[in-house]
């Protein structure tokens, strides 16, 4: 993850993945849009001579059984590309989503590059945050929180414990969620809470929350049980945080692994969309692997991961890299020096004189391997109309040559496939 805007934005990746500065932009429209292409993909203008490869053709599922929810990508709450969002329905501990007492809460952002559910404080209301009790951690019932760190910066909020629907998909019980900017500015940890300016508005974000839905079930695992590597901070009073370990039961957790049924994994189903960008585009998330008729794994390729997703054993260039598929990276984030970069309009984005084809070789933690296309066009020519929102062919610079985002372009037309780390299951991913 993750996705920003105002310009300069970064990834988050939570724990396991090392922390590369990558720059994103937003594009803010003039106007919304109903969906659709606003030109035709094929357009020798907009190829330049160059080539494409051809694009997936799946189309998502409707959204109509319980185990499904959409997810639209549009203009959202403050005009972000490629940010798909769908709706999040929060209740306090063992109250049903149908209460009174629930909030549902659009434009979340759909995240498989991070664990957890994050809301921004702001958006909920007042009588809702007064009854989402505050975790504590030690005996002294030491109010918890935690630093979500960022390229550009971090997330700040005490952790909170709630009961989750989405979709019709519940949690069984109350699950352990960020709650964004509920905490004073000045109680954020001088050391061990990133750097960079906090991210704790719906304006900061371009988005109401994050629902994290990759493969591990909660944000950090065994490296938040160790203090200097914990994202977790003990604030007795509410103020004088510091850094403390913390059990990954009581971390924050990624709610499709802990509904009642379909809970082993999940599918962003994405559709088609024209090489010149659309409008919007509105696709289908689907929960559970196989436990339903309309989740089947019909992946041609499947890949063993570490508990994080990620696919260590790549090969792009002739280099070994971890590739990864992040639905919350609104490009394509790789390095590749024959690239042309934009100027700063778009800073960090690539801008080739004509269309480009790069192919990398994906490899997971077994013997499987297959090799991928993608299509880069010039992100000032994606950019030009600006009622477009989602794209299948933006890319930009990584820092460092050691990964591989497959970001949301990847998943326009395709059936993404996250098997969780849990029940004994190994964590893969596939398409």
């Amino acid at each position: 993850m993750r996705t920003m805007q105002s310009h300069i934005a970064g990834k988050f990746r939570g724990w396991v993945q090392a922390v590369v500065a990558v720059m994103l932009v937003s594009v803010v429209a003039a106007c919304g849009g109903g969906g659709g292409d606003s030109s035709s993909s094929n357009s020798s203008n907009t190829l330049n001579g160059g080539s494409l490869p051809a694009s997936p053709t799946q189309q998502p599922i409707a959204a109509t059984a319980a185990n499904t929810v959409p997810i639209t990508v549009g203009v959202g709450v403050k005009g972000v590309i490629n940010i798909p969002t769908v709706s999040v329905t929060v209740c306090p501990p063992g109250s049903p989503p149908t209460s009174s007492s629930c909030q549902t809460i659009n434009n979340i952002q759909v995240d498989t590059g991070s664990f957890g559910l994050r809301v921004v404080g702001s958006v909920l209301n007042a009588s809702l945050l007064q009854a989402l009790p505050i975790n504590t951690v030690g005996t002294s019932s030491t109010q918890l929180a935690e630093c979500a760190t960022f390229a550009d910066g971090f997330t700040w909020g005490s952790v909170r414990t709630a009961t989750v629907a989405i979709g019709g998909e519940t949690t069984t019980a109350g699950i352990p969620m960020q709650i964004i900017g509920d905490m004073p500015s000045s109680t954020v940890p001088a050391k061990g809470c990133g750097s960079g300016p906090a991210d704790n508005t719906v304006s900061d974000l371009g988005a109401n929350g994050i629902l994290g839905i990759g493969t591990a079930p909660n944000d950090c695992g065994v490296n938040c049980e160790n203090v200097n590597s914990s994202n977790y901070f003990a604030c007795p009073g509410g103020s004088s945080c510091t850094p403390t370990a913390l059990a990954p039961a009581q971390q924050v957790a990624n709610p499709a692994a802990n509904f009642a049924a379909d809970n082993n994994g999940v599918i962003v189903q994405m559709p088609p969309v024209s090489n010149t960008g659309a409008s919007s585009a509105t696709g289908t998330l689907v929960f559970g692997i196989g436990t339903q008729s309309n989740n089947a794994l019909a992946a041609a390729q499947t890949f063993a991961t570490n508990v994080s997703g990620d696919m260590t054993n790549s090969v792009y260039n002739g280099t070994t890299v971890t590739a990864f598929f992040d639905s919350g990276s609104n490009a394509y984030f790789f390095a590749d020096s024959s690239l042309a970069q934009c100027g700063s309009n778009f800073a960090g984005f690539y801008c080739p004189s004509s269309a480009q084809t790069r192919s990398i070789t994906l490899g997971g933690l077994s013997s499987t391997r297959a090799s991928v296309s993608i299509g880069i066009l010039s992100a000032s020519t994606l950019f030009g109309n600006t009622s477009n929102f989602a794209f299948n062919d933006l890319a930009g610079q990584i820092g460092g040559s050691s990964s591989f985002d497959l970001g949301l372009p990847f998943f326009y037309g395709r059936y993404m496939y996250y098997g969780f780390a849990t029940g004994g299951q190994a964590p893969y991913v596939g398409f």
